[in-house]
């Protein structure tokens, strides 16, 4: 868990969120097709992170899949906040994102 008072202002929160993206990009150039079928949870280097017994049963394309969607549920929620705020977004889908980076 992070401690929020390491996080005290924007560019220490900046610093840690880029470092997470770097790290990201480098999992993912790595990934291969036939890794998809891995159990990541009970397999390799990552066997011992989960923490129900369900998770031992999942495949790696099922985690990749869950990560995404719950990172679209809790965008949803920060925009929602936003919203709240009166604080104007912009659009979120990803076919936006295609339509301006091909």
């Amino acid at each position: 868990m992070l401690e929020p008072a390491d996080f005290a202002d924007r560019t220490l929160i900046r610093s840690h969120w880029d470092t997470v993206e770097q790290q990201m990009r480098e999992y993912l150039a790595a990934l291969r097709d036939e890794m998809l079928f891995d159990k990541p949870f009970t397999e390799g280097e990552d066997k011992d992170l989960f923490f129900e017994d369900e998770d031992k049963d999942l495949f790696l394309w099922q985690v990749l899949l869950q990560v995404i969607n719950h990172g679209t549920d809790h965008r949803a929620q920060l925009l929602r906040l936003l919203h709240d705020l009166g604080i104007e977004t912009g659009p979120q889908d990803f076919i936006f994102y295609v339509y301006d980076n091909g």
